[in-house]
């Protein structure tokens, strides 16, 4: 994740999902899906136990200019699956080739 602008910017708590069981753990990507559009399947973050998405958290700011890897983990789609879209709450979808 990279902030192109000239200042900090504040991360938006929506990134998270407003799933109930993802929001009580805190900020994190937990609202990522990936949707196969052909297969017309929807893939959520993958949870642990205690229903904690497996995906970077604690993210709160970021400054001007400043990068941070990120990490979300997803369900494998069926080897058939040769594109995805990515979407992250308050982001422009992207589509993601697959192979």
């Amino acid at each position: 994740m990279k902030n192109t602008s000239d200042s900090a910017i504040a991360l938006p708590s929506q990134m998270r999902g407003d799933e109930t069981e993802v929001v009580k753990h805190g900020n994190s990507l937990g609202g990522a899906t990936l949707v196969d559009s052909l297969g017309k399947k929807r893939y959520y973050v993958l949870r642990d136990t205690d229903g904690r998405p497996l995906t970077t958290s604690a993210l709160d700011s970021l400054g001007p200019g400043k990068s941070t890897a990120v990490f979300m983990q997803f369900p494998a789609p069926p080897a058939t699956t040769t594109e995805v879209s990515f979407q992250l709450p308050t982001f422009e979808p992207a589509t993601l080739k697959l192979s």
